[in-house]
């Protein structure tokens, strides 16, 4: 073990010393980052209160500088934490980025990695008509950090953000304030649609869709976030089954629905063959949003049998 005398005085051999911790304790990465090395950055700047984009912008005058004397002991111990309890890293540095910006999080909430990023950045083009949405809806916000981005994005919009939990309202309503954009984003707790009232121009989901069955199968990092925001019955679209059954109701006639549901995308198709979902490709990795216009969402055969 490495005693505080010999911990790297830089930030970047702390990096690199964190880094190969990391790959020897066999954690597994995938709550904002995918290898090592990236991990080991995201924990030291963290920690140290470090700038990513001077990094970017000064690399060597940062890697190169010294650590604060008291600092290289708190990078330690948050890493034995991430390894010996497997807490993915945003939860011990209590933040996460979406959409390029920062976000807190805590074990309340899922940590963000929704690939609703990259459509949020181009503006849902070319789905959405010219006109940008006025009324926005997110089912299931969490951290509300899908809310914050749209808010952001279409900055001439009102948005509803609804979540069954209150302990999940009470961490979005900190992103909420934290972004200044509590005049236009509602907090409502709500069960899918149950709460809401109203038309709306976009809808939003990234709901639970796990199947049951395959909760056990997780990495030991999953079984820190809470497991209602996770599972969704047998199949993992049970939440799905519902928002595809009630939300034409409360689109507009160009209004368009997107539904995030991951590695379940097959099994959704399968389930609702007459339905056209539109699927789009990322280019920064993740899968299985599946885009909806109202039109779409009436008078499908398979939606009237849920």
């Amino acid at each position: 073990m490495v005693t505080q005398q010999q911990y790297p005085a830089t930030v970047g051999d702390m990096v690199e010393w964190c880094a190969a911790e990391l790959e020897r304790g066999g954690v597994y990465f995938g709550h904002g980052t995918d290898n090592c090395r990236d991990e080991a950055a995201s924990l030291v700047f963290g920690v140290a209160g470090l700038s990513h984009d001077e990094a970017l912008h000064s690399p060597a005058a940062v890697y190169q500088r010294e650590l604060a004397p008291d600092c290289a002991p708190r990078i330690a111990a948050v890493l034995r934490q991430r390894i010996d309890e497997r807490v993915p890293l945003p939860y011990l540095l209590k933040e996460a980025w979406f959409a390029g910006r920062p976000f807190y999080v805590d074990e309340r909430v899922l940590i963000p990695r929704s690939p609703f990023a990259e459509l949020i950045a181009v503006r849902f083009a070319p789905w959405l008509t010219p006109a940008a949405p006025r009324r926005i809806l997110e089912i299931g916000t969490g951290s509300g950090c899908i809310a914050v981005a749209l808010a952001l994005a279409f900055p001439d919009s009102r948005v509803v953000a609804a979540d069954l939990m209150p302990e999940a309202l009470d961490v979005a309503r900190i992103n909420v304030e934290r972004h200044g954009v509590g005049d236009r984003i509602e907090l409502v707790q709500s069960d899918l649609f149950a709460g809401i009232a109203g038309s709306f121009d976009l809808i939003v989901s990234n709901p639970p869709y796990v199947p049951a069955g395959e909760v056990a199968e997780l990495p030991h990092e999953y079984g820190h976030e809470p497991v209602v925001a996770l599972i969704s019955g047998a199949d993992g679209l049970d939440s799905s089954r519902r928002i595809l059954q009630d939300a034409a109701r409360y689109l507009t006639a160009d209004g368009w629905l997107a539904l995030e549901v991951g590695a379940g995308a097959a099994a959704l198709e399968a389930a609702f063959p007459s339905v056209p979902f539109v699927w789009p490709e990322f280019e920064f990795g993740g899968e299985g949003i599946a885009l909806l216009p109202a039109a779409g969402l009436m008078g499908c055969d398979d939606l009237k049998l849920i």
